[in-house]
Formats: C-alpha cells, structure tokens, sequence
C-alpha cells in the first residue's frame, strides 16, 4: 500500500503494521522493554512446552481428526486452510491449535489480538502485509472493533480490501486484492462475537477441558522437555489440580520441579507432588488461595446468605470483571458455588470442603 492512502478517512504507514499499540497495555517503550527481558526466560520456556505438529498435540481427540483432514484437503488442493474459529475457556490450547495448523500447511502465522486493532487502518496494514498462504491468527477475536470487523468481512470471502481514497466529495472508494490466506480466530467468549462474523468462519471448534489421564500425558511430556524425571502417580497429582487445564498443568509443573529440586530428590513423585502443590497452597481440588477466599466469604462472612458480584468482588479486594469470568466457572463446575437471583451462594460441598457446619436453617 502507498503512502498517502486513505483507509476511513485516515492515513495509514503499512510497515507499522505490526507495531505495538497503546490497546495492549498502554506502557512506555521503557517499560515494555524491562517488561520483556524479565519475561523472556519464562515465555522462551513456555513456548518449549508447546507442541509444534499435530502428531504432539495431546487431546482434543476428534478437534485434532477434523483439522488432519481439513488440513490434508488443502493440500491435496493446492489452497489455503478455510478460515477458522477456536473457542473454550483459558488455557486450553487455542493459540497453539493456530500455531500448529500454520506448521502443518509450511505457512507463517502473524499473531495479533482484537484489542489492539484499534482502527480500521490497523487491520488493513495487517491484511495487505499478509503473503499468499499465511495464517493470521487473532486472539480474543470478540473484543475487535465493530468498525474494524466490517472491514474484515470482504477479505475474509472475496479476499480483497475495500478502501477509501481522498476525502469529502472527491472521495472515492477502491478495492485492493489480498493473498489468499487463513484467518484463525480464538475467543473465550463466544456469545459477543456478532452472527455476521461468525457466520464468515468456515469451521468452528470448541475446545472442551481436559480429563486428569489427558493432562498427565501433557505433565510427563513436559517434564521430559525440562529435563526433569517424573513418574505416572506424580503426574497425576499434578493433572488433578489443573482444573482440566494444560496451561495450569505446565505451570503447577514448574513450580512443583522447583520444589523437588530444592527439598525432595529432584524425583517428582505422588507424595512429591501433594507436599508441593500444599506448599503453594492448591488443594486437592484445584483450589488456590483466592477461590478458598471466595468460599470462606460466602460460608462465613456473610452467613450464607446470597451475595450480589460488586459486593464479593469488594469484600475481596478484586475486579468484578476478573471474579465472574477466572473464578467463579471453576466453582461452580466443581459444585461450590451457585449464581441465585440474589446473588452468589455457596453450597453445602463448599461446607464441606472447608470442613464447617452451615448456618443454622440451611
């Protein structure tokens, strides 16, 4: 794209297209930097963990049958992967599933995310950058720009750019041809997507949580790429406090190496494992110390009795938006939590669990 062309009325640098922006996150490019080299050692790590190929995706069974095929079909075809759309709660592997279908078409994956396509001139610098065959992969696809959305549409069906040139009454509007390729995108919250955007994706997968047997695989196939000696009872312990989560399951993982290494045998063990994960306060359940908090609010502090989200979420010194969409699913798959017309109550499995009595005439 030259320089000088308008997209909605504004003027937009293509080789910017990739460049930071103020939506994901708003820091300093001081901050950012610090921020990066801080983190660089764990997201190296984290990105070891992750499987490249479809051969080394562990679950997800038939969601990994169905892209082998699409996969395959395309290729006999000469063509691009249809467009896709992964959906499912934190941490279960979207963004590695994009990852991994760009690695089995020999394509490359650009990545961004919904909020940091601010404007329309945003995305189209993305899309015209983009070479015949790429994947781009948009993560937390819901949260994009109304505006922008509509401008992905004709890319996403004809492949091709509709743009305004000039302004006022000598405006005029041009269609550019894009390259063929792949949009994945991934949300959490499939119900904001609008139907017209959803409807444009070619195939839909929900990823579902992973059983304990399932995330064992994924514990005793990381801790060989740590380097680390793990037995089957051990990644067990570890994969029945993930909640069904990969991610969680590497991250307990890390943590209970770290434990070994210092005042175990370096050997993760059952008995290693629980002594672990205690010390760092997940309980048998999964449970860390915030969910434990939110029980003992509801069973103790107020009696019981229905609370409403803002009033928790102050007693808890937490974002309304944060407890009702990290915390409270979990609690309430595992049964400890129930939503009311009044407002957030615990159940008696939650008594239980913290080892009280409920109020009297419950």
């Amino acid at each position: 794209m030259n320089d000088g062309v308008r997209i909605e009325g504004m003027v937009y640098d293509a080789s910017s297209a990739f460049a930071p922006s103020a939506a994901m996150g708003g820091e300093s490019p001081r901050n950012r930097m610090a921020s990066a080299e801080l983190q660089e050692d764990d997201l190296s790590l984290d990105r070891s963990l992750r499987p490249q190929k479809l051969a080394d995706y562990l679950g997800q069974t038939k969601i990994k049958e169905s892209l082998e095929i699409l996969i395959q079909a395309a290729q006999q075809r000469g063509d691009v992967v249809d467009h896709i759309l992964f959906s499912g709660p934190p941490g279960l592997g979207k963004t590695t599933l994009a990852t991994v279908v760009a690695n089995e078409m020999g394509a490359n994956i650009k990545t961004t995310s919904g909020p940091a396509i601010e404007r329309t001139g945003d995305l189209a610098a993305i899309l015209t950058n983009l070479e015949d065959g790429d994947v781009l992969f948009i993560d937390e696809i819901h949260r994009m720009n109304r505006m922008v959305e509509e401008v992905l549409y004709p890319a996403l069906e004809d492949y091709a750019l509709d743009i305004v040139v000039g302004k006022g009454p000598a405006a005029r509007s041009i269609r550019l041809d894009l390259p063929r390729f792949t949009l994945i995108g991934a949300t959490t919250r499939t119900g904001l997507l609008t139907g017209p955007l959803r409807d444009r994706f070619g195939m839909a997968f929900r990823l579902n949580y992973y059983t304990p047997e399932e995330l064992a695989d994924i514990v005793i196939r990381s801790a060989a790429i740590l380097d680390v000696e793990a037995e089957r009872e051990g990644a067990l312990e570890i994969a029945r406090r993930s909640r069904g989560t990969p991610r969680l399951a590497n991250r307990l993982l890390k943590r209970v190496r770290d434990w070994a290494q210092v005042k175990g045998s370096g050997v993760i063990d059952e008995d290693t494992a629980a002594q672990a994960l205690e010390f760092f306060e997940v309980d048998s359940l999964g449970l860390d110390s915030v969910d434990n908090r939110i029980l003992e609010l509801l069973c103790q502090q107020f009696g019981g009795r229905p609370v409403g989200l803002s009033t928790l979420a102050s007693a808890l010194s937490e974002d309304p938006d944060s407890l009702e969409d990290v915390y409270e699913p979990y609690l309430m798959q595992q049964g400890l939590l129930v939503r009311t017309p009044k407002g957030r109550q615990a159940t008696q499995r939650a008594y239980d669990h913290l080892g009280i009595l409920p109020p009297a005439g419950q």
